[in-house]
């Protein structure tokens, strides 16, 4: 097991890491920016150190900094979190000749999987369903509207390198796929420093769900469940659960089983999400994997009882899984609320600030991941996630109403935050019925006034 772990990231997942490090009986050492000062991760961790100015391009993104931190604290392994440089082969690479650990999967699988292009090639020869679209990288407009006729719109263009809905359009015509080629590739380089685009088919009204894997260095590779995460506005996540409403017992088997299919052709090692896009008439099709721990890894841990990120770091020092998947059971039903520092009634604008009063929900189920508390500031230079409230309950009505419970004893004065929109969420009848899709959230906006908020 390690000595030391230096932690590259801020906010509630580092401040995760710290306690899971802490329970491990490993040190941890929070690499920090100006803005970051007075977080919670920065006051219970064992150590921190500086290194640099607020903008995430001279700290959190800064390769030499890191490094320079790990040496000057002697720690023997680094945790990215998530964001920032956690899916960076380069950085991971680079602690590796630096004889430091990075707590995350090997470069190669890390470049292979970050390319989307590349990632859907490795899922075809796998054998793992992948969407209609082209075979890699489209570099013309000819030839995009080619495979656009072939495949019949509506088709969606995504950056190889994009994430978190950016380099992304879709379109449903012509002249919508002309611009928006040239314009997912000129965002593409703005956000990744890489124009490469390619073309899928677009599925109308999916559900997104994601299978959370573990793989360790001795072969072993295990998959945690499903998680369900459509209910999201532009690409950004709000609310996910565990297990997904919407599939049987062997649809859930048959996307397990492609999840950990997906993990072996790729030799992977270490924790990663397996993102599916699920239709309507039940088949489902491999989208992306991210090579890190993912925000909503709680709702997992509540519903099988694995420590996620002490099992990463576990896997990461060497040791072998400690589970196999005939030990992996899925019990009750958990529910995460993204609680983000925003104006849901104006068009969900960033409100940094200060908090002045800060009281996180609690009572039986209930779990907060949050770096916030009275009297902190919300900075303007990072996402603006205050936490994440998840719930447990014996089954999806009980975790429901418990969330609900949990939204409104949840108090945060000083700014405006989602939590009432969550709570209006869950009280909504298809949400309760889990009748859903990605495009749910969208379209209750269009049709519904925000002003309440």
């Amino acid at each position: 097991m390690f000595n030391k772990v230096l932690i590259a990231n801020r906010g509630e997942i580092a401040l995760r890491i710290v306690r899971a490090c802490r329970e491990l009986g490993v040190q941890s050492v929070v690499a920090y920016s100006l803005a970051d000062e007075h977080t919670m991760a920065v006051k219970l961790a064992d150590d921190a150190i500086c290194i640099g100015p607020a903008p995430s391009s001279n700290s959190y993104l800064n390769i030499e900094a890191l490094i320079s931190a790990a040496e000057i604290c002697d720690a023997d392994a680094i945790h990215p979190g998530y964001g920032f440089l956690s899916e960076n082969a380069h950085f991971a690479e680079v602690c590796a000749k630096c004889n430091i650990t990075f707590i995350g999967p090997n470069p190669e699988a890390i470049r292979k999987l970050g390319d989307k292009a590349m990632a859907r090639t490795t899922m075809t020869e796998a054998g793992v369903p992948v969407t209609p679209g082209s075979d890699g990288i489209v570099e013309s407009e000819e030839e995009l509207l080619k495979l656009a006729h072939k495949f019949k719109y509506p088709v969606i263009i995504k950056a190889v390198a994009g994430g978190g809905g950016r380099g992304m359009r879709i379109a449903h015509n012509d002249a919508s796929l002309i611009q928006g080629f040239h314009a997912a590739r000129t965002e593409a380089i703005t956000c990744f420093g890489n124009g490469d685009v390619y073309l899928e088919k677009f599925i109308v009204n999916p559900r997104h769900i994601e299978v959370q894997i573990i793989a360790d260095n001795h072969g072993n590779v295990v998959h945690l469940g499903e998680r369900d995460c459509s209910l999201q506005r532009r690409n950004q996540k709000l609310i996910e659960e565990a297990p997904s409403p919407a599939l049987t017992e062997e649809q859930r088997a048959a996307m397990g089983e492609a999840a950990v299919k997906a993990a072996k052709a790729s030799n992977y090692n270490n924790v990663g999400t397996i993102e599916f896009l699920y239709d309507a008439s039940g088949d489902f099709y491999f989208m992306e994997m991210n090579t890190r721990v993912q925000v909503e890894h709680p709702v997992t841990e509540m519903v099988t009882g694995v420590d996620i990120i002490k099992e990463q770091i576990k896997v990461a020092s060497g040791e072998k899984l400690s589970f196999k998947q005939k030990d992996i059971k899925m019990t009750g039903h958990a529910i995460e609320c993204r609680i983000n520092a925003e104006a849901p009634n104006r068009n969900f604008a960033p409100c940094p600030g200060k908090i002045n009063l800060y009281i996180p929900a609690g009572g039986p189920g209930v779990r907060v991941d949050s770096h916030c508390y009275s009297g902190y500031t919300i900075p303007p230079t990072y996402d603006s996630m205050v936490g994440k409230l998840i719930c447990h309950g014996k089954d999806r009505e009980e975790a429901i109403k418990r969330s609900i419970r949990a939204l409104n004893e949840f108090v945060i004065d000083g700014i405006d935050t989602t939590i009432p929109f969550a709570s209006y969420l869950l009280h909504k009848k298809d949400v309760v019925e889990g009748n859903f899709d990605t495009g749910y959230i969208g379209k209750l906006m269009e049709e519904e006034s925000m002003t309440e908020f």
